[in-house]
């Protein structure tokens, strides 16, 4: 069984032909992808049209990622914008790590739930992109890397969580969070008025 699930991380990742060379724009149709997620279910972003869905790249190893999942940062905002969900649209969160075998951050499906147990993550879904298709698709640079795909399936957001780039934790407080404040818009029906920010981390490590 361990095995079984250890080969369903690596497994079932395919960028969709039609998108497969696109480059992701702001503004434009989020390129669509299909996983195997972490419990061996079957995850298609297309299949999510009418939900807001965030994507986040991940790497527990990276320090900027540290910073973010220590203090409680990134479980809040996954939290707090999950919990947006009503009866006209949802809100989901997917992890991704694009770490291939052997490099910094590279973790089996067990490894990567225990990760999200003991974090306590807030995630409605944790990929494993081992050959980096998924994060080649979207062009991440960097953990964390953040991409925010609205009801209709447009990308409306990518860049960075917040405003402060910084490693050291004590600079959340008072930074601006581009995730939470992006989402608040589409909730309102509003346009995102901060579509697009430089990301910054650890560089991902395909």
């Amino acid at each position: 069984m361990i095995k079984q699930l250890a080969t369903l991380g690596a497994l079932a990742i395919l960028a969709l032909p039609s998108l497969a060379n696109a480059t992701p724009e702001v503004g434009a149709m989020a390129p669509d992808f299909e996983a195997t997620d972490i419990a061996g279910n079957a995850f298609k972003l297309s299949d999510h049209k009418g939900d807001i869905v965030i994507l986040e790249w991940t790497n527990h190893e990276c320090p900027f990622v540290v910073k973010h999942y220590s203090t409680g940062n990134m479980q809040a905002t996954q939290k707090d914008t999950r919990a947006k969900s009503n009866e006209k649209q949802g809100v989901k969160w997917v992890s991704i790590v694009s770490s291939a075998p052997g490099k910094q951050g590279h973790v089996t499906p067990q490894e990567a739930q225990k990760i999200v147990n003991e974090a306590g993550a807030e995630v409605d879904v944790k990929i494993l992109d081992e050959t980096g298709t998924i994060g080649k698709l979207y062009d991440a640079k960097t953990t964390p890397h953040m991409y925010i795909i609205d009801a209709k399936g447009t990308l409306v957001y990518a860049g960075a969580i917040d405003s402060n780039s910084s490693p050291n934790p004590a600079t959340i407080e008072g930074s601006e969070n581009y995730v939470l404040a992006a989402v608040n818009e589409l909730i309102a029906g509003n346009t995102v008025t901060t579509a697009q920010t430089k990301p910054y981390g650890c560089s991902v490590k395909y």
